[in-house]
């Protein structure tokens, strides 16, 4: 988060100061040229008037020396040019500027129209020509000449790419040290959030033991983390109040149902007749299912309190479950076939894969009416198959809530608690419980992954 905060203020820094920095390099431009031209017109007016006088009396080599050493001390070229394109005279032997289209385009409208020309150079740094200022002699229909100086613009350029030098770092130093400042305080306004952050992956995990830093950052901020905190601490005592309810209530129930249980058991050498006992049979049968869904609340209490994963390996766990689960498939006369992949590792929920695997087995081989389960697995993955009657689709999606049972498994023992806990089990794990038509027959997927995550009931 912070690199990502850099990276939108820092542009918009960089863009604030480029739309100030870029119309001021722009101003300096145009008067640096400004002040070239005006210091190199003012001399091309003194020679042009010079030029008048000297064409008037005829007497030119006063005009003439005057205009070489100019020449010789700034390195300016001049030439008088006649109203016809002769040169009168020059600064320099052989110097023509009537053969530069440019310096031609300024003498038709100084000669013809007896008007200044408007320069054309701009002195940006990668404009490498020279400045061009012609003057007429005379005015309106009397001009009879024209001055002409080509100045080369080096210095002009050397001065702007300077000053251009001197904003850049008068910009810049402030940019670095917004930038600067940038950093710590977005450390320190972000270092409650990464750790708020933190906090909240832990909750959601189940830890609610963390807790937020109400110390570091805005005020804003540690207002949130001290109501999160108290958040925390609401929940974890609701929890905790729910935890204990369930296991007290079920410790609690424990002594009078076995008292129940005995009292029953005690009361069959007194029971005579067929209606009796079949009575009798049925206080045994209710009392040994209030004894399982009491077992059932346990465990599922345990599932809540439940944190850590442990990676396990595959081939380990089916030789430790292989065979209670071979005498249950013999004793239900169900063939029960394994293929799983040899050095097949998985991530183990809380409570243990080899639980949800007993679960997962003995629902096929009690509940499904089926010939045949089919262990397969690879990597991320195990799949429970029978080809036995299946569910449906809206069964499928009702199978892993709590206390659900199909209409046909009503009179089969159980409490239609164990695929939900199993679903538990394996979400907490960072996986999934999930059924599918396996035509037929009940395909059960359960999907883990292989490296270790650390993830929370």
């Amino acid at each position: 988060m912070l690199r990502r905060l850099l990276v939108i203020t820092v542009p918009l820094l960089v863009a604030l100061v480029a739309s100030l920095g870029i119309p001021l390099a722009s101003a300096v431009v145009q008067r640096e040229t400004q002040t070239t031209y005006l210091d190199r017109l003012g001399d091309a007016s003194r020679f042009a008037s010079l030029g008048e006088s000297a064409l008037q009396s005829d007497r030119l080599e006063a005009l003439s020396q005057e205009i070489q050493r100019y020449d010789n001390l700034y390195d300016i070229p001049v030439a008088l040019v006649s109203a016809d394109r002769r040169i009168l005279m020059s600064s320099r032997q052989g110097f023509n500027p009537s053969n530069d289209p440019e310096v031609t385009k300024a003498l038709n409208t100084a000669l013809n129209g007896g008007v200044r020309p408007e320069p054309e150079y701009t002195g940006w740094p990668w404009r490498t020509g020279p400045m061009v200022v012609v003057e007429p002699v005379g005015r309106d229909s009397e001009v009879v000449a024209a001055v002409v100086t080509i100045s080369q613009t080096r210095g002009l350029r050397t001065e702007v790419l300077r000053q251009w030098g001197l904003m850049a770092l008068a910009g810049l130093a402030p940019m670095l040290a917004v930038v600067a400042a940038a950093w710590p305080m977005s450390r320190w306004v972000l270092r409650p959030v990464g750790r708020l952050d933190e906090a909240t992956a832990a909750v959601a995990q189940g830890n609610l033991d963390v807790r937020a830093d109400e110390v570091g950052g805005p005020q804003e901020l540690r207002r949130l983390a001290r109501s999160f905190n108290i958040m925390v601490d609401v929940v974890g005592k609701a929890l905790n109040r729910q935890r204990a309810f369930v296991a007290d209530a079920s410790h609690q129930l424990r002594n009078p149902l076995a008292s129940l249980r005995l009292a029953v058991d005690n009361l069959e050498p007194h029971v005579d007749g067929e209606l009796a006992r079949e009575a009798h049979q049925i206080a045994v049968e209710e009392a040994e299912e209030m004894g399982r869904v009491l077992d059932t609340l346990l465990a599922a209490t345990r599932l809540d309190s439940a944190r850590q994963t442990e990676p396990v390996e595959i081939d380990q766990l089916l030789t430790t479950h292989r065979a209670a689960w071979q005498a249950l498939a013999s004793k239900s006369g169900i063939t029960l076939k394994i293929d799983v992949p040899a050095g097949l590792t998985m991530q183990e929920p809380p409570g243990g894969l080899g639980s949800v695997l007993d679960e997962l087995v003995s629902n096929a081989i009690r509940l499904a009416n089926a010939t045949e389960v089919v262990v397969t697995g690879k990597p991320g993955e195990l799949h429970v198959v029978d080809d036995g009657d299946g569910l449906s689709a809206e069964e499928r999606e009702l199978a892993l809530q709590r206390f659900w049972r199909a209409t046909k498994h009503q009179n089969v023992p159980g409490t239609g608690m164990g695929l939900a806990i199993c679903a538990e089990l394996i979400e907490s794990a960072g996986g999934t419980l999930t059924l599918h038509d396996a035509d037929p027959g009940l395909d059960v997927k359960v999907a883990l992954s292989a490296s270790r995550n650390g993830t929370s009931a």
